[in-house]
């Protein structure tokens, strides 16, 4: 398996780098790095090296995914995909296929950068985690939204999904008052039709959606999104603290479950490659 994974990935790689999109992303590395770090002025600090570079590989991550997956959907691969004793070995070359690419594009800026930049000793070891970790995520999410995993509406579930969590945030406590409102006018309803024991019930619901059910939504909310806070933290202060030291290990562990949610996908899916 470990042959046909490196020569699936090793094709779909040097598809993408001779290509005309491969050629691209170089030269859009090329005028990121002169625009975000330029090599007259220098890099500010370690924080913002760390932070640009890793934004930078999610972005790159996420477009040659699609890139790479795009031309896996096409017909001329239909003999590779039929050899494979699994498909699952099909979308992992597209997987390490794309976070190789956006390895080496990091590589080239992270180097680049390094001219008149800081002194990255200290840090070398804060890196590798999080730009891979972000990497991975960016690629899953990534696949979830080409045209090689989606199967019917999977990828307007998954997206929704992500959206209602990143909109709940800022919504919660009004979502969370105007559902306790409405659970008490329905203890008033009951109230007057002579349930008391039904009110009571309603009124107490309705007082703890208030306080405490917002107050628990809040945690669930932050708790999802507590690795991309607990990153930024950890860079701009300097240092992790062994709590913070964890976020890379979620964001693996959300990918891991993507992963096997976009290879159920494609393995039991009809396919449909384009010409």
């Amino acid at each position: 398996m470990s042959q046909r994974l490196f020569v699936l990935t090793s094709y779909f790689l040097r598809t993408l780098f001779f290509s005309l999109a491969g050629i691209i992303y170089i030269i859009l590395t090329l005028i990121y790095w002169a625009i975000f770090f330029p090599p007259g002025q220098g890099t500010p600090d370690m924080g913002n090296y760390i932070l640009v570079i890793g934004a930078f590989g999610s972005v790159v991550a996420f477009l040659s995914t699609l890139t790479i997956a795009a031309r896996a959907n096409r017909a001329e691969n239909y003999p590779l995909i039929v050899r494979l004793p699994s498909r699952v070995e099909y979308i992992t070359a597209v997987f390490l296929s794309a976070l190789s690419f956006t390895l080496i594009m990091q590589l080239i800026l992270s180097l680049l950068a390094l001219i008149n930049g800081p002194e990255i000793s200290s840090r070398m070891l804060d890196i590798p985690p999080l730009w891979i970790s972000l990497n991975i995520l960016a690629i899953i999410l990534s696949l979830h939204a080409s045209d090689l995993v989606t199967s019917g509406w999977s990828r307007v579930i998954v997206y929704g999904i992500i959206a209602i969590l990143l909109i709940g945030q800022s919504v919660y406590t009004a979502l969370m008052n105007w559902l306790a409102n409405i659970i008490a006018n329905l203890s008033s309803t009951f109230y007057n039709a002579q349930s008391a024991q039904l009110a009571a019930l309603m009124s107490r619901l309705a007082a703890w959606l208030r306080v405490g059910g917002a107050e628990g939504v809040g945690k669930l909310l932050r708790a999802v999104f507590w690795p991309f806070n607990a990153i930024l933290d950890g860079v701009m202060s300097g240092s992790f603290t062994p709590t913070q030291a964890l976020s890379p290990a979620i964001l693996l562990l959300y990918a891991s479950i993507l992963f096997l949610l976009a290879a159920d996908l494609f393995a039991t899916k009809d396919l449909e490659l384009i010409e």
